[in-house]
């Protein structure tokens, strides 16, 4: 079954995976190899960045609006009582922590991260899961502060992050 595009509009807010959140600042036709393909413009919030991704496909560029309010506390409860299964042997681990990253679902990182978390509280972390760790809540408390228009800090706290040194 073909998935259906969601249609955006200037101004809102979404996640392109792996810049973060961004909002739609407009539409713009571009002419590849002849032929002429609509584009949203995403702009980021430190001004510099910029994303081009096709109308008809904003799916497969993992593009997909930014969490609502009432969203935001299903990830943070993800984050507190979710559960995955991650491998033992460290190849196998660092694959799945890697797609569960670029994936951009927040709630699938939400996830990643409060096992980290555990697996941290109960034995530490080596180094490569300490980073994944650190990413995780980058990504979910950017995305909580841009939605909440509040700082990093606001949302880490939102979100119960215990160290708040992780996201440095």
């Amino acid at each position: 079954m073909k998935e259906v595009a969601k249609m955006f509009a200037s101004g809102d807010q979404v996640v392109l995976p792996p810049y973060g959140v961004g909002i739609i600042s407009g539409t713009m036709t571009r002419a590849v190899s002849g032929t002429e393909y609509k584009y949203y413009q995403v702009d980021f919030p430190n001004g510099t960045s910029r994303a081009y991704v096709p109308i008809n496909s904003p799916h497969e560029a993992g593009l997909r609006a930014a969490l609502s309010n009432e969203e935001i506390q299903a990830v943070i409860e993800r984050y507190n009582n979710g559960r995955v299964n991650l491998p033992k042997q460290w190849a196998a681990r660092h694959r799945k922590v890697t797609e569960i990253l670029t994936s951009g679902d927040p709630y699938q990182i939400a996830t990643l991260a409060g096992e980290l978390r555990r697996w941290d509280f109960e034995r530490g972390l080596p180094d490569l899961d300490r980073q994944a760790y650190r990413r995780a809540l980058k990504l979910l408390a950017g995305e909580i502060s841009a939605v909440m228009n509040t700082s990093l800090e606001e949302a880490e706290i939102l979100m119960g992050v215990d160290d708040t040194s992780n996201l440095n």
